[in-house]
């Protein structure tokens, strides 16, 4: 990288990593949380640090990574986290984007998230309306995007399909929530995981294309949802600008997902929009 040679970006806008510290005890903490407890608990469930992390993005070619952790209910285990995620990013800067979690019931929300700012967050999330119980109607989703629009943060939340196969983290807010949402906090810039649970397909609604201009929409966990039809089928819509790489990993390695994408049928300048030059430009301030 410091050849000249300009690289191209590949982005992953959504993985999660925890410290080495809390992978060695995060099981006791895990069963403590309820909502965690649902997701994390199974056996097969991978933890990595950021140091594996940075492997696997070497391996794979990923240039920088909108790094996540778990947004656990306690204060004191949400700002380790944090601090373990910001701390990657100021030893690695040009690999990692820092994002905050929080719990948006909490009175601490807002202090968090500008606590996180102002140490160089990129944005917050990932977040779970449906497991972290709270209402995308609610005041405490208002907060929410009050505090991030205000600080200019991206928010990444994670809505799911309203049908298809049950899976872990498989929960009930889905596509009407989340037009909602974004329809009642205009400017604010979300990100839906998971092709926002198919709300993309509703851009093809005039009035929803126009109200959603500042959703994003990442490809996380996609291989396990949709056909690989699912690229084109945005190019029709008229939102490749829209679409952003994420992997969930350690779910998926990143190279399943950039194979998929090479053999999409997108030409080479929209296949670049997706692997990384959306994300560039929605984390340009970062």
């Amino acid at each position: 990288m410091g050849s000249g040679v300009c690289v191209e970006p590949v982005i992953d806008s959504h993985v999660h990593i925890i410290s080495p510290e809390l992978c060695r005890e995060v099981q006791p903490h895990i069963l403590k949380d309820d909502f965690l407890s649902q997701i994390c608990s199974s056996p097969q469930h991978r933890f990595v640090s950021a140091d594996e992390l940075l492997e696997e993005m070497d391996r794979c070619g990923v240039t920088r990574a909108a790094i996540c952790s778990f947004p656990f209910a306690d204060e004191g285990l949400c700002r380790a986290i944090n601090d373990y995620l910001l701390g990657a990013a100021r030893e690695h800067p040009q690999r990692f984007l820092p994002m905050a979690a929080v719990d948006p019931r909490q009175r601490w929300m807002e202090r968090e998230i500008a606590r996180c700012d102002e140490a160089g967050a990129a944005g917050v999330g990932e977040l779970f309306p449906w497991g972290q119980n709270f209402d995308l109607a609610g005041a405490a989703a208002a907060r929410l995007a009050g505090c991030c629009r205000e600080r200019g943060l991206p928010l990444l939340l994670h809505i799911n399909e309203p049908v298809g196969h049950p899976y872990a983290g498989k929960g009930t807010v889905c596509v009407k929530e989340g037009a909602a949402f974004a329809l009642a906090h205009p400017r604010l810039q979300i990100i839906y995981a998971h092709w926002g649970g198919g709300l993309l397909f509703y851009e093809l609604m005039p009035e929803i294309k126009r109200g959603l201009k500042d959703v994003y929409y990442d490809t996380a966990a996609g291989p396990f949802l949709y056909q690989p039809g699912i690229y084109r089928t945005a190019r029709e819509i008229g939102v490749l600008h829209k679409i952003l790489l994420g992997t969930d990993y350690p779910l998926i390695s990143p190279g399943r997902y950039l194979k998929e994408l090479a053999a999409s049928g997108l030409s080479p300048a929209e296949q670049r929009l997706i692997r990384g030059e959306n994300a560039a430009k929605l984390f340009a301030g970062a």
